[in-house]
């Protein structure tokens, strides 16, 4: 198959689809592989390193989109992207579609067969292609968060693990998954007052279990995460329900409720954030204001650690990459029904129900 790998277009993103070593295992197998002049350079990825493992280089993302099968990214096509797909085309990146109905739309219009990193599921039935980047972005939550509440930059001029004969901050973390336990691991590694919410009981009691006295957990009813944002001096938005769009956990009348210079870091950002507030911003221009709150929505936080998330995310996508490669779409996700469940939308209709059900006028068509 032929494989291409366009240099990765949204603000200020340097990860790239494919690193060299995954090129060189492609290759291994019999496939071509067609790299955009410059897409790894933002995290040392030359050119000669691609071409080293047999890659081939081509100047422009149009030639590399006419030239192959497949296309491997990292974020979800931009429009110029999109305008370049075609019904022969297999698209293999984060789509996160239910917070982008545009995006959506133009998929359809394309007729390409588009796989989202993010629905792809594991037998245990975790998402096991989105989380290394919720690993990252969970982390990066509470390094951010604890900038922010920094004076100079418009917060509350609190350190998040305070000294002794000071109060630690108090960290509110709403979702206790991926994204949820490592701000947690972060937060109680800076000695912060953490407590993580969550609907599932089993959830929490394998968080007390994994923290031990380290945090504390609570049911996340509304009554709970209204007294937390109160009481928080950093509230960590990290609820995920797969494909959809996420929840909105804190209304708009509620930050009034909040102490003056307080963060809320929004890693639901790609599925439309959790806050009612929330707004997706980008690494030029990261924060806003709302009601003496700082938000901090960067769509896209894991490229801020371009490199480091780079091989995190090729480490979970490359085999199945390989697969497609190997089998074709349709082979090996009839092969494999996990990776079958990545499959948003093909030949003009959405395949998955979660993110049909986030639009009124569009339909779910399964596939067969």
């Amino acid at each position: 198959m032929r494989v291409g790998v366009p240099k990765e277009i949204k603000n200020h993103e340097y990860r790239v689809g494919l690193t060299p070593a995954s090129v060189s295992e492609l290759v291994a197998n019999g496939h071509d592989v067609f790299v955009e002049t410059k897409a790894g350079c933002g995290i040392d990825f030359d050119d000669d390193a691609y071409q080293a493992v047999g890659a081939t280089i081509l100047p422009t993302a149009a030639e590399v989109f006419s030239t192959a099968e497949m296309i491997v990214k990292v974020k979800e096509p931009q429009p110029q992207e999109i305008a370049m797909l075609e019904p022969h085309h297999i698209l293999y990146t984060y789509l996160h579609l239910a917070a982008d109905q545009p995006q959506t739309e133009g998929l359809m219009k394309s007729g390409a067969t588009c796989i989202a990193y993010e629905t792809v599921t594991s037998p245990a039935g975790t998402l096991p292609l989105l989380k290394p980047m919720s690993e990252v972005a969970g982390r990066m939550s509470v390094q951010v968060g604890a900038h922010y509440l920094e004076k100079e930059q418009g917060g509350r001029g609190v350190l998040l693990g305070g000294v002794p004969g000071v109060a630690p901050a108090k960290v509110a973390i709403l979702g206790g998954g991926v994204a949820g336990i490592n701000a947690a691991m972060m937060a109680t590694g800076q000695r912060a007052d953490v407590t993580i919410y969550d609907i599932n009981p089993d959830r929490l009691a394998e968080l007390d279990l994994h923290f031990g006295s380290q945090i504390k957990t609570a049911y996340a009813s509304k009554a709970a995460i209204a007294n937390a944002i109160q009481e928080a001096e950093l509230v960590i938005g990290a609820v995920l329900v797969p494909g959809a769009a996420a929840p909105k956990l804190v209304r708009r009348d509620q930050l009034s409720t909040m102490k003056r210079g307080s963060v809320l870091v929004d890693i639901a950002i790609d599925q439309g954030g959790c806050f009612e507030t929330s707004k997706a911003t980008t690494h030029d221009n990261p924060v806003y204001e709302v009601d003496g709150v700082i938000h901090y929505c960067v769509a896209n936080m894991p490229g801020a650690v371009a490199r480091t998330s780079t091989f995190a995310l090729n480490n979970a996508t490359l085999p199945h990459a390989i697969q497609i490669a190997n089998k074709g779409a349709v082979k090996a996700m009839a092969d494999d029904p996990h990776l079958a469940n990545g499959l948003n939308v093909s030949g003009g209709h959405v395949r998955h129900k979660a993110v049909a059900d986030t639009f009124d006028t569009i339909d779910y068509v399964p596939l067969d």
